[in-house]
């Protein structure tokens, strides 16, 4: 009997798992369906104190960081171009070290650590004080509407976290552009035409319509799913802290999934 016992118990811990999972998965995909209309309605944000809401939150997502991740972006950058273009003449494929270049670094790794500095920096904190004052309320009695709590605290901070991630995104991409150039032609204007019809040939409309739709896509992920979590509650119905690290593999994982479809509407 005693067998039978344990593995019924470990039956029935699976399933309230999965049923926990399930539920916080749905709430994401809930939450964030109602902020992407929210976002689309303008009306909803354009006036008002909602208004002001929302350039308090856009700008400290992004001036605060904006300095910093571009500075670490540009050492970044210039370590990896210096490592490509060194490897490739060493070899005798200088011809390649441009595509080379801008697919990894332009393409696929300066959006995906944009979307991560933003949830470090932003995001994740951001959800962690919205769900601290949840527990606040909880505890004074006052009760959270949904509604007015969707309108007048997720949606700022979820338009914010999509700016900022757009933003940093494309600043660097430029950055990492310039620097491109400037490591394998040096400060001559004779290169630029090869250059640029380097670079055109990569981004050719495919490709730049599936790194749109992906930085679009983890600008999303990075604005809504910390936010998700953070607005629901436990199985207690209380607003207890989470942890980070789980808050992060629940982001990372649908970063990675948007980057391996990426990735296979890239290269197959």
């Amino acid at each position: 009997m005693f067998p039978l016992n344990a593995s019924h118990n470990l039956f029935s811990r699976w399933g309230r798992q999965a049923r926990a999972s399930w539920l916080a998965w749905w709430q994401v995909v809930m939450m964030g369906a109602q902020i992407l209309v929210l976002a689309l309605t303008p009306s909803s944000y354009a006036r008002g104190p909602q208004r002001q809401s929302v350039l308090l939150q856009v700008y400290t997502a992004t001036a605060p960081l904006l300095t910093w991740f571009l500075i670490l972006s540009a050492l970044v950058s210039l370590v990896l171009i210096r490592i490509v273009v060194a490897t490739a003449y060493s070899y005798g494929l200088s011809q390649y070290a441009l595509e080379v270049l801008v697919r990894t670094l332009v393409l696929e790794l300066i959006p995906l650590y944009a979307a991560m500095f933003v949830a470090v920096r932003y995001a994740m904190p951001g959800a962690q004080a919205v769900r601290r004052r949840l527990s606040a309320q909880q505890r004074e009695g006052v009760v959270s509407v949904p509604g007015v709590l969707l309108v007048t605290t997720l949606l700022p901070r979820a338009l914010a976290a999509v700016f900022s991630v757009l933003m940093l995104a494309s600043l660097s991409g430029v950055v990492a552009l310039v620097l491109t150039y400037f490591t394998v032609y040096g400060f001559s204007p004779w290169g630029l035409p090869g250059y640029t019809r380097g670079v055109g040939q990569v981004f050719t409309p495919a490709v730049t319509l599936i790194f749109a739709l992906k930085t679009l896509f983890f600008s999303l992920a990075v604005a809504v799913v910390p936010l998700a979590a953070s607005a629901q509650a436990d199985a207690e119905g209380r607003f207890a802290r989470r942890s980070d690290i789980s808050e992060f593999a629940r982001l990372f994982s649908v970063v990675l999934l948007i980057e391996v479809v990426s990735l296979v509407g890239n290269y197959y």
